[in-house]
């Protein structure tokens, strides 16, 4: 039996794929390795495992995360092995890998990820064969929802939203900048906490001021990452995630002033990963 993980900042999606059974869905938090270690991976995945996966039956993990680079990979894999003892193979690889099976198959492509973090890539139909890096939460992620409510937090902390939404913001969260600040700067997990608040921009969309706010992360996103991909316009803008689903009608039309048609967006890869590896159940192989 296999497990197949896609793993965000803010959340994973599993599935437990058996021979002849129907595959089982669940859902833990996210785990990023450059914010959590492999103690909080591990008991937290152990927390939250349903009572119906069997975790002397898995044999093989196929985990796809945020933050998993090659030198983050190993904080993932000891997470794993200390909770999935029998486990013969244990697979971590980007989730960005993880997009591209699922949006582009085996064709090759430019993929996107565009969810608490970003990320993006150009793929060959097998590897990832060059990559303009994000810079993560602090240093870049344009486009994400951490981005999204970072722009937010700055706008509200020093008051420079209109006065209807910064009203609505502060009846909405009852949090003071100075409050903001300390959660920032000191609390585990920033990007998550700035993410939180892009749900006050899904729901204040119609606003115009959201409006801007939103259309100028996606123009940040192409001209500081997109725009420097070799021939970029020869490519559709292929994407997962929740910002890209959400808000899929402003990315269009950003990606339109780049002259970059809009391809397969979705929301969630793992029912393309489940198709990319339920194969191997079938055959009773491992890849």
């Amino acid at each position: 039996m296999i497990l197949i993980a896609d793993s965000g900042s803010t959340k994973t999606s599993w599935c437990y794929l058996q021979k002849d059974k129907n595959p089982i869905y669940f859902n833990t938090e996210g785990f990023n390795p450059y914010y959590v270690d492999s103690k909080y991976i591990a008991d937290a995945i152990s927390t939250h495992l349903p009572d119906d996966v069997k975790i002397e039956q898995v044999s093989a993990i196929y985990f796809y995360g945020a933050g998993c680079s090659a030198d983050k990979i190993p904080v993932v894999e000891q997470a794993l092995k200390a909770v999935f003892k029998h486990a013969e193979n244990i697979s971590v690889q980007s989730d960005l890998l993880a997009a591209a099976r699922s949006v582009l198959g085996n064709k090759p492509g430019f993929v996107a990820i565009l969810g608490t973090g970003t990320n993006s890539c150009l793929f060959d139909g097998e590897d990832m064969i060059y990559q303009v890096d994000s810079l993560g939460f602090i240093l870049g992620d344009e486009g994400s929802g951490a981005y999204l409510g970072k722009q937010l937090l700055i706008a509200y902390c020093r008051a420079l939203l209109p006065k209807d939404l910064q009203e609505l913001f502060w009846d909405t969260f009852k949090i003071t900048a100075d409050e903001v600040i300390n959660q920032i700067y000191t609390k585990p997990l920033p990007n998550r906490f700035s993410a939180s608040f892009s749900r006050f921009v899904g729901e204040h969309i119609k606003h115009p001021y959201i409006i801007d706010l939103v259309e100028n992360a996606f123009r940040a996103l192409f001209t500081n990452i997109i725009c420097h991909y070799p021939d970029y316009q020869q490519y559709s803008f292929n994407c997962v995630g929740s910002v890209a689903h959400n808000y899929l009608p402003f990315l269009t039309e950003v990606a339109a002033e780049f002259n970059m048609p809009v391809g397969n967006i979705i929301r969630n890869p793992i029912d393309g990963l489940i198709k990319y590896h339920e194969t191997l159940i079938n055959k009773d192989q491992v890849v």
